[in-house]
């Protein structure tokens, strides 16, 4: 009888040149120990990081990435985004996100849905209730709290994300991996607070916004964080 057997494969990575964030000295800059909660992959350096303010208590004030203001897309460098894989209608409290997206949240966590009508048109839906995972096996089904007041749909991008994603905090000083899925245990990551120039270009998700939240003024290929 023919018997199964794998088939030899040898997959290469893609080479990543080695990049420097700091222009001027390191060992300057003011920085503090943090913990960013699981789910949201590879983190690089120089990404602009939020804090969870939800009103619950269980990942309130660890990190995730912030999102940029702006055209919304679906192109932009924005991690912190779990995007809905269905319409989300007015006057409803469900959002379906990939299953993989959902452990980007915790049952407790003060839900945001926004879509390309931009940040000035995002519904609140207060604390996540369930997040069933079993029910469908390529999506999991978010219930929270308050009813939208709005539709959001696919074809605008929509996403999820947790509260607290629109206010810049600092940057991520070295890369992490804070995993995916159910298996994602999140990092313990540095983050620059100010008094360093960084290079610009090495700034991930930041845009104006950010820079205005962080005091930062930008200088040709350089970042000044005050």
């Amino acid at each position: 009888m023919p018997v199964g057997r794998d088939i030899p494969s040898l997959v290469y990575g893609t080479q990543e040149d080695y990049k420097k964030l700091y222009f001027s000295e390191p060992m300057a800059a003011l920085k503090v120990p943090i913990t960013i909660s699981p789910g949201w992959g590879v983190l690089k350096s120089g990404t602009v990081l939020a804090k969870n303010t939800s009103a619950g208590l269980i990942r309130t004030g660890q990190f995730f990435p912030y999102d940029p203001y702006g055209t919304i897309t679906g192109a932009e460098n924005a991690p912190g985004r779990a995007y809905l894989v269905a319409d989300q209608g007015t006057g409803t409290a469900i959002a379906y996100v990939t299953i993989a997206d959902s452990y980007k949240f915790i049952v407790g966590d003060d839900i945001i849905i926004i879509d390309s009508d931009g940040h000035g048109a995002l519904d609140n839906g207060g604390a996540i209730i369930t997040i069933d995972r079993t029910t469908h096996t390529h999506m999991a089904k978010i219930t929270f709290t308050t009813n939208t007041g709005d539709t959001f749909t696919t074809a605008k991008f929509a996403y999820a994300t947790p509260e607290g994603f629109d206010t810049a905090v600092g940057i991520l000083e070295k890369s992490v991996n804070t995993g995916v899925g159910q298996d994602a245990k999140g990092a313990v990551a540095t983050l620059i607070l100010g008094n360093c120039v960084l290079y610009s270009g090495m700034l991930l998700n930041a845009d104006s916004d950010a820079l205005t939240e962080l005091s930062g003024t930008a200088f040709g290929q350089f970042t000044y964080i005050r």
